[in-house]
């Protein structure tokens, strides 16, 4: 063959093959860039609201990182579908119930709450065909009960009392699931109860209404979420939220503090993230009238004086809703913790101020004692450390009270600072 012909075979075959490659390449690039866009694509099935619960964003809180030399990071669990930390939990109760046969589509789930699990309730539930019947205590900030009102589930309202009482929250809400598959079985032709069956709590009556659209001839009976002892809690922050603190920080993580109520979250992230690396530190941030700081650093939690069985009133001197306890649940349990920070009322209020002003943050009164415990724990452990700590719920559903200037004047909590002197730092 003639060299002027070879070249020009060899030049058409470089031009053939570069074509070939191009063409391979763009396919995969696009391929790349559709899985990216849009991952949902490969799913076999989707969830409507519940694929929008968790994969949350880790922030930097700039103010806190920067006053304390440490990378103070806070998860956004405010940015849920409910907006709180515990739709992860409702969701996972719900399915786990679901499964196994304790609950069915038409059901009731009931639960006692100080307001946040309630809500994250009442949002799930119906995307599994089920009903919500909640509890609550009649101190908890009103726009709570306002909120699940208006996601159509049923809220009780009674008065605060311990946990040892029959009438305490808890305790009617899971009497209540009782009452509801108990009306299930009978099969009533009838569309609601008698009202001598239904009683009476604390002096709160359940009227007319209530009773006849939640026990009603469709009603397929009532299961109890039991948030405080059901580790279905626990197992959400473990498969969920702790391996996504741990992927969003890629492991550069040194301590984790956030406080507890049903101490589900705090149990299932301290537990994950220090079976991966048992050198990351995990702290409790305590709230007053609580008795888990004295568990945690004492190993006993309250004089025999003090027991909750032998108070008659709410044993809780706090503001701040639905965090600290005076027992020991089966998800406080779970936690591995290294230590325990006390917060106050004056430092969440301070510090809910102070993070709306500086890092327009508007955080509820969980969120800002958390808040407290990554500025305490920094304190501790010194500069050059990664923290993480949960930011729960906004302000939202705290504008009566936490939110409330005329509310926390009446207690001597009017926020005065301008920096983080409340904490000791200048």
């Amino acid at each position: 063959m003639a060299p002027g012909r070879t070249t020009g075979a060899v030049v058409v075959a470089v031009l053939i093959s570069a074509m070939i490659s191009y063409f391979l390449s763009s396919r995969r690039s696009k391929d790349r860039f559709k899985t990216t866009l849009f991952p949902f694509s490969k799913k076999k099935s989707r969830r409507g609201l519940i694929d929008a619960i968790g994969n949350t964003p880790l922030i930097r809180i700039t103010s806190l990182s920067a006053a304390t030399g440490c990378e103070i990071l806070g998860k956004c669990e405010f940015l849920n579908p409910g907006g709180s930390v515990k739709d992860r939990v409702a969701v996972n109760i719900i399915e786990e119930a679901l499964e196994s046969g304790q609950l069915v589509q038409g059901g009731i789930v009931t639960e006692g709450s100080a307001g946040s699990t309630a809500i994250s309730l009442a949002t799930v539930a119906p995307a599994y065909g089920c009903k919500c019947h909640v509890v609550i205590p009649d101190d908890a900030a009103i726009e709570k009960s306002q909120i699940i009102e208006a996601l159509g589930a049923k809220v009780e309202r009674v008065r605060p009392v311990s946990i040892t009482h029959r009438d305490h929250f808890v305790n009617v809400a899971k009497r209540r699931a009782s009452e509801a598959n108990a009306f299930a079985s009978r099969n009533k032709k009838t569309e609601q109860l008698d009202g001598r069956d239904f009683e009476q709590i604390n002096g709160y009556g359940t009227d007319e209404d209530n009773r006849s659209s939640i026990f009603s001839i469709d009603c397929k009976g009532g299961f109890f979420a039991d948030q405080f002892e059901n580790l279905a809690n626990f197992r959400a922050h473990y498969e969920g939220t702790g391996p996504e603190i741990w992927e969003q920080t890629s492991g550069h993580l040194d301590a984790f503090v956030a406080a507890a109520g049903t101490g589900g979250t705090l149990a299932g992230v301290s537990r994950f993230v220090q079976e991966k690396n048992p050198n990351i530190k995990c702290f409790l941030i305590d709230p007053p009238g609580s008795g888990l700081f004295n568990k945690v650093t004492r190993g006993v939690m309250y004089t025999r004086e003090e027991a909750e069985g032998r108070r008659l009133k709410n044993p809780f001197d706090t503001i701040t809703e639905g965090i600290g306890i005076n027992r020991i649940t089966q998800n406080f349990m779970m936690a591995k913790l290294d230590g325990a920070f006390r917060g106050t009322d004056m430092e969440a209020v301070e510090m809910a101020r102070y993070l709306l002003k500086k890092d327009g943050l508007f955080l509820g009164s969980s969120s800002a004692i958390n808040c407290v415990g990554a500025v305490k724990l920094a304190q501790s452990i010194g500069p050059g450390h990664t923290i993480v700590t949960i930011l729960c719920d906004s302000g939202m559903r705290h504008l009566s009270k936490f939110h409330n200037p005329e509310y926390l004047s009446q207690l001597g909590l009017t926020p005065k600072a301008t920096e983080l002197e409340f904490l000791g730092i200048k």
